[in-house]
């Protein structure tokens, strides 16, 4: 597909088929990468702004919901990316909002602990937009605006987007694209 009929066939809503598993920057006692899991909820709209909605859960059976995180904002497409023939560059800019919702209280007891400077004590089910605002859990520093450089490839209505790589880097780095296939979501009935 070109660039145009990838972008078209992008819009609506796309769920994963199942919790994920996706490597951390954080390491476990002997070094070892630890592994987070997580659902996606992900809207796209014609005008080229989108809405990720991530449920994370401290088991790979998504049973234990720790956070909720909602990212909203723009893309920017870069042309092809050579993973498969259609797949297609994509920068991510949550220009919109970062919201992050506690769900469990060991969540948002980390969170004020870690993040309680510039935001309202965290709360469980209580949303707070983090955008643009330093958040030392995510690394994220005062005015910075999030953006993951990644992939968009759709075949027989799966979207794929680019795994996360293995020692846990993220996209944020355009020279960190992704060299591999995520697993895909479904497009919402």
């Amino acid at each position: 597909m070109t660039i145009e009929q990838v972008k078209k066939v992008s819009v609506g809503e796309w769920v994963s088929i199942a919790p994920e598993v996706r490597p951390s920057i954080a390491k476990d006692a002997n070094g070892n990468t630890k592994p987070f899991y997580l659902t996606r909820t992900f809207t796209y709209s014609p005008d080229g702004k989108f809405t990720l909605e991530m449920i994370n859960t401290a088991d790979p059976y998504g049973k234990v919901p720790l956070v909720k995180i909602v990212l909203k904002g723009h893309t920017e497409w870069q042309g092809e990316h050579p993973i498969a023939p259609g797949a297609q560059k994509i920068h991510y800019i949550a220009d919109g909002a970062y919201e992050i919702t506690p769900l469990i209280q060991g969540f948002a007891d980390a969170m004020n602990h870690a993040a309680s400077t510039g935001f309202n004590k965290w709360t469980v089910g209580e949303t707070q937009n983090i955008l643009g605002k330093a958040f030392p859990p995510f690394g994220l520093a005062e005015g910075q605006i999030y953006g993951e450089y990644d992939l968009i490839y759709i075949d027989h209505d799966l979207m794929f987007w680019g795994a996360k790589h293995v020692d846990g880097r993220s996209f944020e780095k355009e020279e960190n694209h992704p060299d591999n296939l995520q697993i895909p979501m479904v497009r919402k009935k």
